[in-house]
């Protein structure tokens, strides 16, 4: 809304300085045709808030850069030109005039000269300092140090976070603890895709995307973590994982994620990405093979005879010989123990020991026979 008024206003302004120049014109253009002042201003505008419309998602840096090397090219066409004055003016005296014009003619011509070699130089140098600056703009930190193009951060460098981080709700967790104090950036896309799961006719995913935006709203109202909106432009034919990883590379930042393809992918981009499961694994204690463990053995497994059940932090255990134990608490000894970035798994052998028998339910009397 402020953008439209600010370009109306412009508009307003533009159309006023023509209708100024209208009402007292003056010089060759005014006298001639002091009509086509106010539309000719008018259009102009018009062309600018064309040119601003068609490039919606301008960098800063690029402006600070631009900006830097202005000043700079400017500052050295000044002290070339001075130099340069004096060369012509030592060089094209009076009495070096051409034969056949006046003094002042020729006064008029050594002017022109120097109008011309002037605007020549100051359009080159500020040129080439712009070029220069925005072509080596990230060297300028180690040459001039308190020169800087990039964007104020805390901490770190960013980290996006990815949808499944969101739906999962341990970055909370793990936020309230103090140990992320870098700037967490989510993008509109990211939400986006939240609030079309939220609305989805499935009650599991409903029930999923409401979540993710109950863990946004909560990281926001943290006073901990520095929590940003991050408006991208919108790609209608690109898919959230492919979006984030561009935008990770436009911003130099980091992925948060507990997706394994969306790892894989950045990795292969060269996008370096926190998975939360490969934290939540080294943050784990380790399991030694031969240490007895206890579990409720929930579901029957894959194989035969295996017994599935899980721990209190969600890790899967696969117990042989525990199908017969379904729905109770069973001792195993550890075979081994796996871990991905999908999570960990671990695998162990029955203690039939300590492991109580399982309970037969009692036979049904037939009454068939017993009528016999």
């Amino acid at each position: 809304m402020v953008l439209y008024v600010l370009r109306a206003l412009f508009v307003l302004l533009m159309a006023a300085v023509g209708w100024f120049y209208l009402a007292h014109p003056s010089g060759e253009l005014g006298a001639g045709t002091p009509w086509l002042t106010m539309p000719a201003a008018i259009i102009v505008a018009f062309i600018f808030i064309a040119i601003d419309v068609a490039s919606p998602r301008r960098k800063l840096s690029i402006l600070a850069g631009s900006f830097f090397g202005l000043l700079v090219g400017i500052a050295i066409a000044f002290a070339l030109n001075f130099i340069i004055s004096l060369i012509i003016d030592n060089y094209y005296q009076p009495d070096h005039q051409v034969e056949g014009l006046t003094l002042r003619a020729f006064l008029q011509h050594r002017d022109s000269i120097k109008t011309f070699v002037t605007v020549t130089l100051y359009i080159v140098s500020c040129y080439l300092s712009i070029s220069f600056v925005l072509q080596t703009k990230d060297d300028f930190r180690f040459i001039i140090p308190y020169v800087e193009f990039s964007k104020e951060t805390k901490g770190a460098r960013p980290i996006l976070l990815d949808t499944s981080v969101l739906i999962d709700g341990r970055i909370a967790d793990i936020v309230d603890t103090g140990m992320i104090e870098t700037q967490l950036v989510v993008p509109n896309f990211v939400v986006d895709e939240l609030q079309a799961v939220a609305d989805s006719g499935d009650r599991l995913k409903r029930t999923r995307g409401r979540r993710g935006l109950d863990i946004l709203a909560q990281l926001r109202k943290n006073k901990r973590p520095d929590v940003t909106l991050y408006e991208s432009p919108r790609h209608e034919d690109g898919a959230v994982d492919h979006q984030l990883v561009e935008l990770a590379r436009s911003l130099n930042a980091r992925i948060l994620t507990n997706d394994y393809n969306l790892n894989k992918v950045a990795q292969l981009t060269g996008v370096a990405v926190i998975n939360i499961n490969d934290l939540a694994s080294a943050l784990r204690p380790v399991v030694i093979p031969g240490e007895k463990m206890r579990v409720h053995v929930v579901k029957p497994g894959e194989e035969a005879g295996q017994g599935v059940g899980y721990l209190d932090d969600g890790t899967m255990v696969v117990v042989e010989q525990a199908r017969p134990h379904l729905n109770q608490e069973v001792e195993f000894t550890v075979t081994r123990a796996l871990q991905t970035s999908a999570g960990r798994m671990i695998f162990g052998r029955l203690n039939p020991d300590s492991t109580p028998p399982p309970v037969e339910r009692p036979r049904q009397p037939n009454p068939q026979s017993a009528s016999r």
